[in-house]
């Protein structure tokens, strides 16, 4: 879906805000209805990424964002960017290739908050097939496992954020 859970939202764009410099270049990854974007537009320079097309018009993204890219993020150059948002995405990705992807930007030294939702069965919604779960089983301690970078922001029961530095 094109929306993600509000469960903290608040306090994770404050999160974010307090943890970017007014130069960085922010990539919003998947970026749906483009919740990140709105809040995060007035304060520093943003870019989204968003794999299928029809959001992007649905949602107005380019006067939300400096750029959006329809690409998958997979292919996509993540170098000239300081801070990564990857809000409700990584469980959309299969798992090895979702696993090289938050290595490949840890070790590249960006800073990265990944959101994902625990044990979500999700296939195909409203004819984007893109929204198909490939990581239904994540909980919290499958995710440490898996993303060994990242270590926990806040959490419920059903969904948790997280951060690599």
């Amino acid at each position: 879906m094109p929306y993600s859970s509000e469960a903290f939202k608040g306090e994770v764009i404050y999160h974010i805000l307090s943890n970017i410099k007014p130069d960085y270049k922010v990539l919003d990854v998947g970026a749906g209805a483009g919740r990140y974007g709105i809040a995060l537009q007035d304060y520093v320079y943003i870019d989204a990424v968003e794999i299928y097309e029809p959001y992007i018009e649905k949602f107005n993204l380019h006067e939300v964002y400096n750029n959006v890219y329809n690409v998958n993020i997979l292919a996509f150059d993540v170098s000239p960017y300081d801070y990564i948002i990857m809000g409700d995405i990584l469980e959309h990705i299969p798992k090895y290739e979702a696993m090289s992807l938050v290595k490949k930007i840890s070790d590249a030294g960006k800073k990265l908050l990944i959101a994902v939702p625990y044990l979500y069965e999700q296939g195909e919604y409203d004819g984007n097939i893109h929204e198909t779960h490939h990581q239904p089983d994540l909980t919290h301690e499958i995710f440490l496992e898996r993303y060994p970078s990242m270590h926990l922001l806040y959490k419920d029961d059903g969904y948790g954020y997280y951060i690599n530095y």
